[in-house]
């Protein structure tokens, strides 16, 4: 901002393993939503080296940043971000459009991942004809439907009930033992503890790694 810098994140040293299951927690403004946007490919880092699946993530322009979350990564965030004037099986089968998947193709493939879901039957339904829970599984298949190498969760429970939270993280886990990564940012002690290691941040650091 101006001549001011804000150092967000400081010395980040981090491995996270192929398959593993590992969350991030960390109190408001300490850090965590930055790093998975780093990781996400989201945001640029000033400073430092950041390797994805063996390639060295720096600087990308948007074209191949995006071309690489496509591949490699899925996401599911809190708020789900459907598009609303999209049915549920027009929402997961978006990301094989910018594949240049084939609309017939595209929307069986992800007929299969609502199937896997237990929401075949809401294939034509809006999002605004959705529970919340239901709404988190459609945001689920659609992060799966690229077959990624990573999911990254921003609070994927938290604007859910605590029955529908422990459902997701039984999901979740499910998912995490087919061999997709998975890294969950989250400030609820009891979705953290199903995950194989806890990364705690303060003020921009890795405090702790706690291993489950």
């Amino acid at each position: 901002m101006g001549q001011s810098k804000l150092h967000v994140l400081k010395g980040i040293d981090l491995e996270i393993k192929a398959g593993e299951m590992v969350s991030v927690m960390g109190a408001s403004g300490s850090g965590k939503s930055t790093l998975l946007n780093i990781l996400g490919i989201l945001d640029n880092y000033d400073y430092g080296e950041y390797h994805l699946d063996g390639t060295a993530i720096r600087k990308l322009n948007e074209r191949k940043a995006a071309a690489l979350r496509n591949q490699l990564l899925g996401f599911v965030f809190q708020s789900f971000n459907l598009i609303s004037f999209k049915n549920a099986m027009e929402n997961v089968a978006l990301p094989l459009y910018y594949q240049k998947v084939s609309r017939k193709k595209r929307n069986l493939i992800a007929m299969e991942y609502l199937e896997r879901m237990g929401l075949r039957e809401w294939a034509h339904h809006l999002p605004n004809e959705l529970s919340g829970g239901q709404k988190q599984r459609i945001a689920i298949a659609r992060a799966l439907i690229t077959k990624p190498k990573v999911i990254l969760a921003d609070e994927p429970t938290g604007a859910l009930d605590s029955v529908t939270s422990l459902e997701m993280m039984d999901i979740l886990q499910e998912i995490n033992r087919t061999g997709i990564t998975m890294v969950i940012v989250t400030h609820e002690h009891d979705i953290a503890a199903r995950t194989q290691k806890i990364i705690r941040i303060t003020d921009g650091m890795i405090t702790e790694i706690v291993q489950n």
